[in-house]
């Protein structure tokens, strides 16, 4: 059977009306769309034919058609084609303080993702989640060795990414604080730019042979860098609006809602299932749409997740993703995701300069 273009549109109003009520969709509903011109008879013998293609159905008798999720992919990817093709879609977003945030100087990576988080949420009416920069590619981007007190010393450790970690490193020798700006010295010019493969036994020896006496010290804080690598490696992740789930009755039935909140709760599994989902094409401003039994968490297959990838330079980078019901207002949250994205370029790029 073919899915012309009478069906498709007809599929397209059924998805639309469905996103907007919640409700099944029945032939009357859609003979009164403005636009369309079929008659109900018409109307109903075409949602006749996209039941029986796998498209629509039926969840109970004598009530209108819901998509499936074979029915939403169909209209996804023509949403997507047509912004890949440059044809503008209409836009009715809220005004997103993404830009307001973002052009505010934040030193911590940590706290602009949070917020971003909220915003996103607050934006969309969905829960919005984003992982923290992660790459198996960093590099140590500086060390800085401040004295405390008597046997401890402040080690900072920031990683490509602007990853930092906070190290506070007790001492069985006193030093002095010319001697720590001296090893301050060593340790950068021998470690910037590596990775952690590469700061290997033969760059460890250097070190401590022009640390002389202090070779306590430079042990410390290789071990300070390594943890810092391994932390960067566990990446967190971010999540607002969960309570936003119990708008919408198809993801609160029966004990659906305790599971969705208990997995976003498990932040570590739900940013290994996101951060996992692959992402075709070249662009990392691409935006992907996983769609019900797309998505690899079983409590979220009632759930659709828009997602996309944010990058902070040097090969560092994490995702946002918008969870929400399959009848999300898909074109909202990939507009939103657009915005958001151009925001982050331009912040990361001035950054660089």
């Amino acid at each position: 059977m073919e899915l012309d273009a009478r069906k498709k549109e007809i599929l397209y109003a059924i998805i639309e009306n469905y996103q907007e009520s919640g409700e099944p969709v029945g032939s009357r509903t859609i003979s009164k769309l403005e636009g369309l011109s079929f008659s109900p008879a018409t109307i109903r013998n075409e949602m006749a034919d996209l039941e029986e293609m796998g498209l629509i159905v039926q969840p109970h008798t004598s009530a209108g058609r819901v998509p499936t999720d074979k029915g939403y992919r169909l209209y996804v990817d023509k949403m997507l084609a047509e912004r890949e093709n440059g044809r503008e879609v209409s836009r009715e977003l809220p005004a997103l303080p993404m830009q307001e945030l973002l052009s505010k100087r934040i030193d911590r990576v940590e706290e602009m993702l949070l917020k971003m988080a909220q915003v996103l949420a607050a934006n969309t009416n969905y829960t919005a989640m984003v992982t923290g920069p992660r790459s198996r590619g960093s590099k140590l981007k500086f060390l800085q060795l401040s004295p405390l007190d008597k046997g401890r010393i402040l080690a900072v450790v920031v990683l490509s990414g602007d990853i930092v970690k906070n190290n506070i490193l007790s001492l069985d020798e006193d030093i002095s604080s010319q001697e720590l700006m001296d090893l301050n010295f060593i340790l950068n010019k021998g470690l910037t730019g590596l990775s952690l493969e590469e700061i290997n036994l033969s760059v460890i020896a250097e070190l401590k042979s022009e640390a002389g006496a202090h070779t306590e010290v430079v042990s410390k804080v290789l071990d300070a860098v390594a943890e810092t690598f391994a932390k960067e490696d566990s990446y967190p992740v971010y999540t607002s609006g969960a309570p936003n789930i119990f708008r919408y009755p198809e993801l609160t039935g029966g004990d659906k809602a305790s599971e969705l909140i208990s997995t976003l709760e498990e932040k570590k599994t739900l940013g290994s299932a996101i951060g996992s989902l692959s992402t075709e094409g070249g662009s990392q401003q691409d935006i992907q749409v996983y769609i019900g039994e797309e998505v690899p968490v079983d409590s979220m297959k009632d759930c659709s997740v828009v997602t996309a990838t944010y990058s902070l330079g040097d090969g560092v980078q994490g995702k946002i993703g918008i969870i929400g019901p399959k009848r999300m207002n898909y074109q909202k949250v990939v507009d939103t995701l657009k915005e958001t994205m151009s925001h982050l370029d331009g912040i990361f790029l001035n950054t660089e300069d």
